[in-house]
C-alpha cells in the first residue's frame, strides 16, 4: 500500500431523505477503504425521515454528522461539509449508492502522485431514468460549449480533491452542478476516471427537468465571473460605449433630417430610441466604474491577491 494512504481521507456526503441507504452506503465505504486512514462526513440537509436517527444509532466512531437547521440545498450542504472537512484529501459523492466507493482507491492514487488537484469521474453505463439523462446531457454540452472546459460529465458527484482546492471552491445557489468548473477556475489540474454508476437502491430522485433552466442561469453566472471578474469595465464598459455612440448617431442622423431638410422629428420613435440608447450606454458604463471598484476593495481589504501560485522553487528545489 502507498504510504501517502496513511493521509487523512475526508469522505463529504450531503443527504437528505437516504435513511434506507446509508447504513449500507457506510459498509461499502468501510469495505472500500480498509487500510485507509478516513473520516466520513454526513451532512443531513434537514430530512424528514429518520436519516438522522439512522446515522446515530449506528455509534460509528469514523462516521460525522453535520446536522443542518434547515434545508439549505446540495451546495450549501457540500460547503458545510468541506469547511468541516479534516483531511488531506477531500472525496465528495451522493448518498444514494449510484456512486461506488470502490472507485475511491483508483481515483485517489491519481491525487496521490501530486499532479492532480481534482479526479472526477466520468459515468459508465449510467443507471438513471431520462428525466435525469436529458438535462445532465444538456448542461455538459453547454459547459463544453461556453467554457471550452471539455469534461465529459460534470454531474458527477464522486470526485477526489486535494485539501487546498476544496476549501477555495466557495460554494453558494446551486453552483454544485459546476463544482469542475469552480475547481478549474482556481487553477486546478484535473484527472477525468471512468466509474461505475448504479441504480438507486431506495427512496426517490430530487431531480428533474427543470434543472435545465437552473444550468442556464447559473452558467451565465460563471461566464461572468470566468472573463469578467477581474475586469467587469471591459464587458459593462464596452457595452455602454457601443450604445452611447449608437444613440448618438441616431440623434445625429435625426438632427441633419431637422436642420437639412426641415422635417418635424418630434414624433418619431427613432428619437426616443436614439435618448434610450444614450441613457442605457451611460447607466451600462456607470455599472463597469462601481463594480470594478468593488472587485478593487473585494481584493484589497481582504489582502487578497487576483492571482495564486502554485509552488515555488530555488535553483531547480522547492522552497
Amino acid at each position: 500500500m502507498n504510504p501517502n494512504t496513511k493521509a487523512l481521507l475526508s469522505i463529504v456526503v450531503p443527504l437528505y431523505n437516504e435513511e434506507e441507504n446509508v447504513v449500507l452506503l457506510t459498509q461499502r465505504i468501510h469495505k472500500s477503504l480498509e487500510g485507509y486512514t478516513y473520516q466520513i462526513i454526513y451532512i443531513d440537509d434537514f430530512s424528514t425521515d429518520k436519516t438522522r436517527k439512522v446515522i446515530t444509532d449506528m455509534n460509528d466512531p469514523k462516521v460525522h454528522l453535520l446536522a443542518l437547521k434547515k434545508n439549505y440545498g446540495q451546495s450549501l450542504a457540500l460547503a458545510a461539509g468541506i469547511d468541516y472537512a479534516k483531511g488531506e484529501y477531500i472525496i465528495t459523492m451522493d448518498g444514494d449508492l449510484q456512486n461506488d466507493p470502490s472507485d475511491i482507491p483508483q481515483m485517489l492514487s491519481y491525487a496521490l502522485d501530486g499532479e492532480y488537484d481534482l479526479v472526477t469521474g466520468i459515468r459508465q453505463k449510467r443507471k438513471d431514468s431520462l428525466v435525469k439523462k436529458i438535462p445532465s446531457k444538456i448542461a455538459n454540452f453547454l459547459v463544453r460549449r461556453v467554457t471550452k472546459l471539455d469534461i465529459k460529465d460534470n454531474g458527477c458527484a464522486l470526485k477526489v480533491f486535494t485539501k487546498d482546492i476544496a476549501k477555495d471552491l466557495n460554494l453558494y445557489g446551486e453552483m454544485h452542478r459546476f463544482i469542475t468548473l469552480l475547481a478549474f477556475l482556481e487553477g486546478a489540474q484535473i484527472k477525468q476516471v471512468p466509474v461505475k454508476h448504479h441504480a438507486r437502491h431506495a427512496g426517490v430522485s430530487k431531480y428533474g427537468l427543470e434543472r435545465v433552466f437552473k444550468v442556464v442561469a447559473d452558467m451565465m453566472l460563471l461566464l461572468f465571473i470566468r472573463k469578467y471578474f477581474q475586469r467587469p469595465i471591459h464587458l459593462f464598459g464596452i457595452l455602454g460605449v457601443l450604445l452611447i455612440l449608437l444613440g448618438i448617431l441616431i440623434n445625429f442622423y435625426l438632427l441633419i433630417i431637422k436642420l437639412g431638410f426641415g422635417e418635424d422629428i418630434g414624433n418619431r420613435p427613432l428619437l426616443i430610441f436614439g435618448m434610450m440608447f444614450i441613457l442605457a450606454g451611460i447607466q451600462l458604463f456607470t455599472i463597469g466604474i462601481v463594480m470594478e471598484l468593488l472587485i478593487r476593495t473585494y481584493y484589497e481589504s481582504q489582502s487578497k491577491r487576483p492571482y495564486r501560485i502554485k509552488n515555488i522553487s530555488i535553483g531547480g528545489k522547492p522552497s
